[in-house]
């Protein structure tokens, strides 16, 4: 018998993330607390959005609008990187990093979790910024996605390719 395995992997689903932006862009818009403040969120590039405001504390409840769409549309907090409100002119910016993938550093930490901890006789290799988990049994791999879900990492992690 084939073994089986499945990956874990840190991926942004981007039409999500599109989706929560444009809902908040449209609730700021509207509220009526946000109103004269210049309140605005929008993409900068592919890998970055920036929230601006008059105020620090306007920007700053962008950002939890924001967050909270995104939490309703499944997706983890942990694939934002957002900065501290910066005076900019007259404006205050928010920048955030979206962080996808899993670093070769992070990867390895995984690989020796389930080596040590992990059921006998499953593998894990490392594969560019994901990882391959392996093994004869179906019933340990459904062990170890239980195992990798109890760890508080600082990146989002789903598992992909279950077979």
């Amino acid at each position: 018998m084939a073994d089986s395995s499945f990956d874990i992997v840190s991926k942004i689903d981007r039409q999500e993330v599109d989706n929560a932006l444009g809902q908040t862009a449209r609730e700021v818009a509207t509220r009526f607390d946000f109103k004269g403040t210049g309140a605005k969120i929008e993409w900068r590039g592919e890998e970055a959005i920036e929230i601006e405001a008059s105020a620090d504390d306007r920007a700053s409840a962008v950002l939890d609008v924001f967050k909270q769409k995104l939490i309703k549309r499944g997706q983890s907090l942990k694939i934002l990187d957002a900065s501290e409100p910066r005076q900019s002119g007259q404006v205050s910016k928010i920048s955030i990093a979206l962080k996808e993938g899993i670093s070769s550093e992070n990867a390895k930490k995984i690989s020796k979790l389930i080596r040590d901890e992990g059921p006998k006789g499953v593998k894990a290799q490392i594969q560019g910024d994901e990882l391959r988990v392996s093994s004869k049994k179906r019933d340990d791999l459904q062990a170890v996605i239980a195992l990798v879900k109890e760890q508080d990492y600082d990146f989002a992690v789903q598992f992909t390719n279950y077979r």
